[in-house]
């Protein structure tokens, strides 16, 4: 059913008035609360028009006179009747109808401060723990919006199981370690200084740098309104966190997780260090230069019958490579067992050969030139396509099977070696290339797998700087992804083993950090065997709760695909790896013992140890001896394995906190990093995940979509949006509420934008909430809890209102418990600040203002109205609390909880206790209110239509007269108008002086109503409405029309209401006198 309804009965003109004049589209939302809570409408607005005048709205047709008199009057106005000014109940308030946020905001965080607050709602809470632990963000540089978006979002769940009652224990944490805090030293120094610059010096300057962003950083959470322990934060740099990781590492390495080897990894020639999977990027864009290149076969395996060699000795291999710097360290050619290939001859070379074909530049080989062609093994499949592509005729001579292939031998192009044909996997297939790979077990994962399963060897003549070192011969001193990959190519022509040559655009894997490309390399590397522990943390992920529920696919498929975790680095800042190597055979020492007595000395003395003790002291007593036959290793701990060592330095190890936590929240890439490493170490070491539920969120884009970048000038700074920019009326300070009524307002789980428009949307919203809340205070200034109206006395509409409100509470708690905050956003718009302004507050005003300031029907109204300030201002304090602290601050009455103390703070009143009664509203009565909602709308569009002809001016001016074809409705209807309570009657909720319901459409009755018109209710039941001038003379407290003006004697102006009111308080001596 409908709560606000267009009627489908388009006889009556539009409304125009000011609060729906932008609306939209009407969409139901469904509380289920109670049995007996009913679906309704809620306005769907872009734009929200609530708000003209200093409290809360009216629209145009609602008359503000006795308001507007009486504001007169007390700001010294002439006003010639102004005699019952003070009879008037104008709002009061303290709080300011702007924020002020720049300087009420700081002020606010100092009082949370100096009172503990958060501390003392922890210590007070009895309802258990609640655990989401902090992913450390990286200490290098200011905070940007992505921070602010996860910092906030984190806040928001931690303040609302604050007001549920939980002991809410948030860490924050920082990464320090690693080679971008390393860089930035670096840079910082001049070539003298970086030439003086020992590992110690550099380890203490980058310490020192850590440590001045992490306090920077800090104080820029903090004014986001962040709640935390910051006294006691963690930093992967503390040696009481360096030793809990060492303890992990250990751990892993006794259950033989841990081991050495030379495998291919990506290695970063910039950094000149071996990077994770998550330290990469892949910017669009990248050009390569691929070859498709060939290899002689010499010999066939002794099994074969002998049906290759009616083609020698022109038959080749035919290969396609992107990196043909890696041809050097090429060990094998690997084919596809099921795959069917070719033997082609090479013919007629085409004349019109282009070379280039669109973007892509291509040249063709010298082998093409030859009059001689070579016979070539391809894929069957690539036949039509590697014709087209080298424009030439394949002729198919052969037939065969990948396992045909298998152990036949080929010259390598450039010195000659004989390597074999191999099997490889699934990844050999037809969709690009030949068919046959060329394999280099030192660059390449799949190819070291392959290699691992032949025996091949494995082949790396590349130095840390990426250039080929002397065992590439020729090419020695050449960097691998510029000269020397031009002249191995150049090499290979020579020799006559280039088809061609062409540029290939690809996604190729960069430096995160330098933004310049790497490549695979084979190196002595420390490594995490994650396949010995896959099937456990595949099990594990499936137990943890994933929201949004597709990231759970996610990081499945990045956990099931993954190849070992390889953990050290080669740079100075980060913790070591306590391993000690044979000074002559370079074969490791690391045991049990060993890694406990560093662990023991780091925790004492922090990792720096490791750079100043000598070898016989790091080593435990036993080993001494031998202490001369060890060095120390030089590898550090790659930072991801730092991040994912959290749960145990933290969570295992703070007073308050265990394992495992309720929550991880971080961005969707953290699927790939810490995650995922943090995943892999609590399953190697403790059996299960580290986190219940996990929630990931999406990207900060521009507006318009777009990736932020300083180049573009898009960047929205975090900082400036709060503080606002040097020019501020292009860059207004909004706030800290501001900023996080945005991160409320989207849905994180995609991508979010953020810019100056979306901004000045919030900024808006947010004025208009904060009036909203102004209304409720103001109208509350003379407020106590003593002077409630029971329940079962309060008139319909009151008890109505509760029902809303609690219905609308129960969809935001519920909404909270999903962690949907953008739908908790769309309910304030809707509720707090479009429908409470357009019926509720609009029908209170008279009764608030004129009804009598100790009236039954004001004080019904109050109670309605403290209810909603206390329930809204506790549901919106987790996004907004500045400004639900900011209200209660400014509350003219004390909250008392139901222990008898009394709460001076928001945050320690808890969340709105479930109040059964209101939710009982009965279901009848529910149908009604909604047909009397939808009737009101429709009884506003004639008035309109009266105005605008100029028959009434405000809405007093008129009395309505209706008939219902339903006899129920007009019997519900009829008594409406002759309620007694002078609130539930019709005139009052249509805001007119009078309303009459006729029993039929008699010519007699309707005849003198000059403007009328017909709607159906619920799509069934038609009503007649008709709109003349109101009956008898105008009360001049009021303004309401009324036949009994002039009855009174003494106060011949007022109407029978203000008599009884007035009456009742003697008008001041210079009142009275005039």
């Amino acid at each position: 059913m409908a709560f606000i309804q267009t009627s489908p009965y388009k006889v009556l003109s539009q409304r125009t008035c000011s609060s729906f004049r932008e609306s939209t589209s009407i969409k139901l939302f469904y509380f289920r609360g109670s049995p007996s809570a009913k679906a309704f409408s809620l306005l769907n607005l872009t734009h929200y028009a609530t708000g003209s005048g200093e409290f809360c709205s009216s629209s145009k047709r609602r008359s503000r006179g006795p308001v507007m008199a009486a504001k007169k009057a007390s700001e010294g106005a002439k006003q010639e009747d102004g005699k019952y000014k003070h009879t008037v109940d104008l709002p009061k308030t303290t709080f300011g109808m702007r924020a002020n946020s720049l300087v009420r905001e700081p002020e606010i965080q100092k009082i949370w401060d100096e009172n503990h607050v958060y501390k003392r709602v922890v210590e007070r809470n009895n309802r258990g723990n609640f655990i989401l632990h902090d992913g450390p963000p990286y200490a290098n540089g200011d905070l940007h919006m992505g921070h602010a978006l996860n910092k906030i979002l984190k806040d928001i769940i931690n303040r609302y199981k604050l007001l549920q009652n939980y002991k809410v224990h948030y860490v924050p944490g920082w990464d320090c370690h690693g080679l971008p805090i390393e860089l930035k030293v670096l840079q910082s120094l001049d070539q003298d200084a970086r030439k003086n610059l020992t590992p110690l010096k550099l380890r203490a300057k980058a310490a020192k740098f850590a440590k001045q962003t992490v306090q920077n950083q800090m104080a820029s959470f903090k004014r986001f309104g962040v709640w935390a322990d910051w006294n006691n934060p963690y930093l992967t740099l503390d040696p009481e966190y360096e030793a809990a990781q060492i303890e992990v590492f250990g751990q892993m390495a006794i259950q033989g997780y841990i081991y050495r080897g030379r495998k291919p990894v990506h290695w970063s020639p910039s950094s000149r260090t071996a990077l994770a999977e998550a330290e990469l990027e892949y910017p669009e864009g990248h050009v390569s230069r691929s070859i498709y290149a060939i290899f002689k076969i010499v010999d066939t395996p002794p099994t074969s019958s002998g049906f290759l060699k009616e083609f020698f000795p022109d038959l080749c291999l035919a290969i396609w490579t992107t990196t043909p710097w890696t041809i050097p360290a090429n060990a094998a050619v690997a084919v596809n067992a099921k795959l069917q290939y070719a033997i082609v001859e090479v013919q007629s070379l085409s004349e019109d050969v282009s070379l280039s074909a669109g973007n892509k530049k291509q040249r063709l080989g010298n082998i093409l030139k030859e009059s001689k062609k070579p016979f070539l093994i391809v894929a069957s499949d690539l036949v039509p396509t590697l014709e087209a592509k080298w424009g030439v005729k394949l002729i198919i001579k052969k037939i065969l099977s990948g396992s045909d292939l298998e152990n036949c031998r080929y010259i390598h192009p450039i010195d000659n070696r004989e390597c074999p044909v191999v099997i490889g996997g699934d990844y050999i297939t037809t969709e690009s290339g030949t068919g046959l790979v060329h394999t280099a077990p030192g660059h390449g994962q799949e190819d070291y797998v392959t290699g691992l399963k032949y025996g091949l060897p494995i082949l790396s003549p590349v130095g840390d700087d990426g250039k080929f070192t002397e065992e590439a011969g020729q090419f020695s001193g050449l960097d691998v992804l510029g000269d020397g990959n031009i002249a191995v190519v150049n090499c290979l022509d020579e020799h006559l083993s280039i088809i061609m040559e062409e540029s290939y655009e690809h996604k190729y894997p960069y430096d995160w950090r330098t933004k310049k490309p790497t490549i695979f390399r084979a190196t002595e590397q420390w490594f995490a065997s994650v396949e010995g522990f896959r099937e456990a943390t595949m099990n594990a992920i499936s137990d943890v709760k994933w929201i949004p529920p597709q990231s759970e696919n996610r990081i499945s498929a990045m956990t099931s695909s993954r190849s070992d975790w390889c953990i050290s680095r080669q740079r100075t800042w980060g913790l070591p790896i306590p391993a000690f190597y044979h000074v002559q055979s370079k074969e490791p020492l690391m045991n049990e013992e060993t890694i406990n007595h560093i662990k023991t000395i780091i925790a004492q003395k922090g990792s720096d140890a490791w750079w100043y003790m000598t070898v016989e002291d790091l080593l435990p007593e036993k080993y001494r001896e031998k202490a001369s036959d060890y060095e120390k290793g030089t590898d550090t701990m790659d930072v991801w394995f730092d991040s994912g060592s959290s749960w145990a330095a933290v969570l295992g190890k703070r007073n308050g906190l265990s394992f495992p936590a309720d929550l991880y929240l971080e961005g969707t890439d953290q699927h790939r990093g810490w995650f995922q490493s943090s995943l892999l170490t609590s399953i190697a070491t403790k059996g299960k995940a580290p986190y219940s539920s996990v929630v990931t969120h999406g990207f900060v884009l521009d507006e318009k979509g777009l990736k932020m970048s300083k180049s573009l000038g898009n960047v929205v700074d975090p900082r400036t949006v709060i503080e606002g920019g040097k020019n501020t009326k292009e860059a207004p300070g909004y706030g800290a509420d501001v900023l996080r009524l945005w991160v409320s307002s989207v849905d994180y789980t995609g991508d979010v934008l953020i810019g100056p428009q979306v901004l000045r949307q919030m900024s808006d919203i947010y004025r208009k909430l904060r009036g909203t809340l102004r209304y409720l205070l103001a109208n509350l200034h003379d407020w106590k809890a003593d002077y409630a109206v029971s329940y079962h006395t309060l008139p319909m509409i009151d008890q109505h209102a509760l029902f809303q409100l609690e219905n609308v509470i129960i969809n935001i708690r519920e909404n909270y418990e999903k962690y949907q905050f953008f739908k908790i956003f769309q309910i304030i718009q809707r509720f707090v600040i479009v429908d409470l302004s357009n019926f509720y507050f609009d029908v209170a005003k008279d009764r608030l203002y004129v009804g009598g300031t100790t009236s039954f029907t004001r004080r019904s109204c109050q109670t309605v109205l403290a209810a909603h300030l206390l329930s809204i201002a506790r549901a919106i304090a987790p996004i907004l609390p500045h400004l639900a602290e900011d209200v209660w601050q400014n509350l003219p009455f004390q909250y008392t909880m139901e222990d008898g103390s009394i709460a001076e703070f928001v945050f320690e009143s808890r969340w709105p206790t479930l109040n059964e009664t209101w939710l009982a509203f009965p279901t009848k009565e529910i149908d009604f209110w909604e047909k009397i909602l939808e009737l009101r709308t429709e009884v506003n569009r004639v008035l309109e239509i009266a105005r605008a002809e100029k028959l009434i001016g405000s809405s007093l001016d008129a009395k309505v007269y209706l008939q219902a074809s339903d006899a129920s409705l007009a019997s519900r209807l009829c008594e409406m108008c002759a309620a007694n309570n002078d609130v539930d009657t019709l005139h009052r909720i249509f805001i007119t002086s009078q309303a009459e319901v006729f029993p039929s459409l008699e010519d007699e009755l309707i005849s003198h109503i000059p403007f009328s018109g017909e709607c159906l209710i619920q799509g069934k039941s038609k009503v007649w409405i008709g709109v003349s001038r109101a009956e008898g003379l105008k009360c001049e407290r009021c303004w309401n029309f009324s036949p009994q003006v002039g009855s009174f004697s003494e106060h011949p102006t007022l109407c029978n209401r203000c008599y009884n009111v007035v009456d009742a308080q003697p008008l001041p001596a210079v009142a009275m006198t005039n």
